[in-house]
């Protein structure tokens, strides 16, 4: 699978140096580079190139240095991981490039058997993170039309048998709701409302993709995501901080000119569920998903949370606490449970 580098460096003679170092596998199409001068030719090449899996970047240049760059990406394109390269000298700027979400260094002069291993590896991840988008797209598909047809083109001998399945499994369930969003539509435009809510979706679930998640619905103003795997539990609560993080960076005007700037509860909780197809098979109405207590403790938890809170239970507070800082708040009396829950949140 050919991998497309977005060099990025001021420095005339490094595009001959790099088509020289790598001429064999530009030849085998195994790379293909594309080259730019400074950030701003980047951000045009970018948008030339959707396809594009890895940039390379100085950090010192004209009209756009490689910080800037590295700032304005996630909007040009999330899945692209940027490797700043610089020298030994500027670290401060490796640190505040790592910071703003640089997948990794290197350092100047190049070692170019170091810098192929890093292009690999990052490429493996830019890979890795394509396949995770489009089985979320197939399920979405499978979500919306899974009826006769749909089975009928699959093909597949016991295919239907096997869409009815359920399993227990071991998962990380968030709620994460849009705090004070529904009084917005008295206030704005329908088609105003719709656009911001799909703007601060849009901005939840490429923090949930990052880490491995997926969505499983959309409830009004909220959303409801589901991790499992290896470390479900970690990558779920790092999900949680990054979409409160990003939501509460949006900021807006309202028509009678006070500020907005929207907030996030989450309720975090992570055990067994029942993972399936859950529906009406005469209407061929189903929804994969996954259902119990666990879930059902989720929403509860969100439900209790104040705006900017992500609250978890004590037996995951427990299972974290060496990972991250939190704070206990209080006992509250969740439904259907007979006992006071203590709960704490996620600072950091």
């Amino acid at each position: 699978m050919k991998t497309k580098i977005l060099v990025v460096d001021d420095e005339a003679d490094l595009e001959l140096l790099i088509k020289q170092k790598f001429r064999r596998k530009i030849r085998e199409n195994v790379y293909e580079f594309v080259f730019a001068s400074n950030g701003q030719e980047a951000l045009d090449s970018v948008q030339a190139n959707p396809d594009l899996d890895i940039i390379l970047s100085d950090i010192n240049m004209p009209v756009m240095d490689g910080l800037t760059l590295l700032s304005k990406m996630p909007e040009a394109n999330p899945i692209v991981k940027t490797v700043m390269v610089s020298a030994y000298g500027d670290m401060e700027n490796i640190r505040t490039a790592m910071n703003r979400g640089a997948f990794d260094f290197v350092c100047k002069p190049v070692d170019f058997q170091d810098l192929e291993l890093t292009m690999e590896k990052t490429a493996k991840q830019v890979r890795q993170l394509r396949e995770t988008l489009q089985a979320i797209q197939e399920n979405n598909i499978l979500k919306m039309y899974v009826d006769e047809t749909v089975l009928n083109f699959m093909g597949r001998p016991g295919f239907e048998n096997k869409l009815m399945a359920s399993e227990t499994v071991e998962a990380t369930v968030v709620f994460m709701d849009i705090c004070g969003f529904t009084s917005l539509s008295e206030v704005l435009p329908p088609a105003e409302v719709v656009g911001m809510l799909n703007t601060y979706f849009d901005q939840m679930v490429k923090e949930i993709i990052a880490q491995g998640g997926y969505v499983d619905k959309f409830m009004g103003d909220a959303v409801m995501a589901v991790f499992r795997g290896d470390f479900h539990l970690d990558r779920a609560i790092d999900a949680a901080l990054a979409v409160r993080n990003v939501v509460h960076s949006n900021q807006h005007t309202l028509p009678d000119g006070k500020p907005y700037q929207p907030q996030v509860s989450i309720g975090v909780n992570t055990g067994e569920m029942v993972s399936g197809n859950i529906g009406s098979a005469s209407l061929k109405r189903l929804d994969y998903t996954v259902i119990g207590d666990t879930v059902n403790v989720s929403q509860r938890l969100q439900a209790a949370a104040l705006p900017g809170q992500i609250i978890i239970t004590e037996a995951t507070y427990e299972r974290v606490k060496e990972s991250f800082q939190c704070r206990p708040i209080k006992e509250v009396t969740l439904k259907n449970k007979v006992q006071p829950v203590m709960i704490y949140e996620v600072v950091a």
